[in-house]
């Protein structure tokens, strides 16, 4: 098998700022053990996100040039709304200016206190705007799903029999929303198959309940499909991602993944009377409906990227390179998400760290290790992001204890994914002088953006 290539060229390079381990120490502590409260320019590796990340072609970049910055109407709008129209099939189109104001603005309005709204993983910013509005976020992942050394193709899907006794036990009139996510990333990047999407449309239509899909990785979901499903080996990105769209009520998506974006996101639907009241929140709140608060040169930016990321060439490239970190880990005996997913590598810190118990918080004490060795900044996805508090102050663990590893698109080279393999592998050879963390400060929601932490002192 010949070598994949990169399927571009680099126009344009910046700086990667060096220091060494003693003030990546020091750093750290002054960060309060928090990624998120790192500066990037002390960051050598940064795979905190592949949100907002990715370097942009140079086709966008002229696409930027041409943006109309009209208030109202602008022709850059109508080239977005086109082309999200083309790709979903669906004929309304709100730009919003990134994918939480999308999920802000519908969970305010279907939202609510007693309903639930149900999903394969909600993500950490769609489940705190289900909750702020009162609504209460339900996992129902695929047993599979939650078993991160066990491979099978399709680890993100729903569990469509719990799906089916959830809405028996609630009550289809109060369950206003399914939502799936594509490819899902809080349960390690994986993917959902067709049969799984068009199983739970099945069930949803079956009780009238809306079915939306959270689209921010839609093209890698796609292309797990063409290589995984049966039957698609022949069809093209674009071509399974009208199907997967047509399964659908409406979707929400942040444009900062898989349209290659440095910002904005959209929600797109058929209904009609749904859609005025969101574009009616949207004035209050984002701005016009032609614009959502985004510039006309970022809609012109979504508008190309969206179709750029379907092609075949840089889909091959971009599962093959998370593939490989993974296989490098897993040669060294890394406990990782298996199979490799679709924007990241998942490391099970549950298992890396199995000496730390889980109320202090494996997977932050992986993300700062790795930090400290190696400069790599990484993501908890885990107890700290998803842990919860029982009515005697006691932690309720998340599902997993992960630590998200997100490359972004066209941005990092296989020597830097070389330098990331070797930092994991020489932290995971030393895992046993790591300790664990407490937290000294959090906020009430989405604690991991901001919350402060210290070394567990026996």
């Amino acid at each position: 098998m010949q070598t994949i290539i990169e399927p571009f060229r680099i126009k344009s390079v910046e700086p990667i700022y060096f220091n060494t381990r003693e003030q990546r120490e020091d750093i750290l502590k002054k960060a309060f053990y928090n990624p998120f409260l790192i500066k990037s320019t002390d960051v050598l590796i940064d795979l905190l996100t592949d949100s907002g990340t990715s370097a942009m072609s140079s086709q966008q970049w002229a696409g930027i040039m041409q943006g109309d910055e009209s208030y109202a109407g602008s022709p850059s709008f109508f080239r977005f709304e086109h082309v999200v129209q083309q790709i979903t099939g669906m004929p309304l189109v709100i730009p919003t200016h990134q994918g939480r104001a999308a999920e802000k603005i519908l969970f305010s309005i279907i939202g609510g206190k007693g309903k639930f709204i149900v999903s394969n993983t909600l993500f950490d910013t769609t489940r705190a705007n289900i909750e702020y509005s009162g609504a209460v976020g339900v996992d129902l992942l695929c047993a599979e799903g939650k078993l991160p050394s066990v491979p099978a193709p399709f680890k993100g899907n729903m569990d469509t029999v719990a799906l089916e006794r959830f809405i028996a036990d609630k009550g289809a009139a109060n369950i206003p929303l399914v939502i799936i996510t594509v490819t899902n990333n809080s349960g390690g990047g994986q993917p959902v198959s067709m049969q799984n999407v068009r199983e739970v449309k099945r069930i949803c239509a079956a009780h009238n309940i809306p079915l939306f899909i959270d689209a921010c990785r839609f093209a890698e979901n796609a292309w797990f499909i063409k290589i995984r499903e049966e039957g698609y080996a022949t069809k093209t990105v674009e071509e399974i991602a009208r199907e997967l769209f047509s399964y659908a009520d409406g979707c929400t998506m942040s444009a900062k993944k898989d349209a290659f974006a440095n910002i904005g996101g959209f929600l797109a639907m058929h209904n009609a009377d749904l859609a005025l009241q969101c574009r009616n929140l949207l004035v209050i709140t984002e701005g016009f409906p032609t614009y959502g608060g985004l510039a006309g040169r970022d809609l012109e930016a979504i508008a190309i990227g969206l179709m750029e990321v379907m092609d075949e060439h840089y889909l091959q490239y971009r599962i093959r390179s998370i593939e490989y970190l993974t296989n490098k880990l897993i040669a060294a005996g890394v406990p990782v998400m298996l199979p490799a997913g679709g924007h990241a590598v998942y490391i099970d810190s549950k298992a890396f760290l199995s000496h730390i118990p889980v109320h202090q918080y494996p997977g932050q004490a992986l993300v700062s290790a790795l930090y400290v060795t190696g400069g790599i900044r990484s993501v908890e996805i885990g107890s700290l992001m998803f842990g919860k508090y029982d009515d005697n102050g006691a932690l309720i663990p998340a599902q997993m204890e992960l630590v998200r590893l997100a490359i972004p698109r066209r941005v990092y080279t296989q020597s830097h994914i070389d330098y990331v393999a070797e930092v994991i592998i020489e932290v995971y050879n030393n895992r046993l002088k790591i300790s664990g963390l407490k937290i000294t400060e959090e906020a009430a929601m989405l604690r991991h953006f901001t919350a402060k932490l210290a070394p567990v002192t026996e």
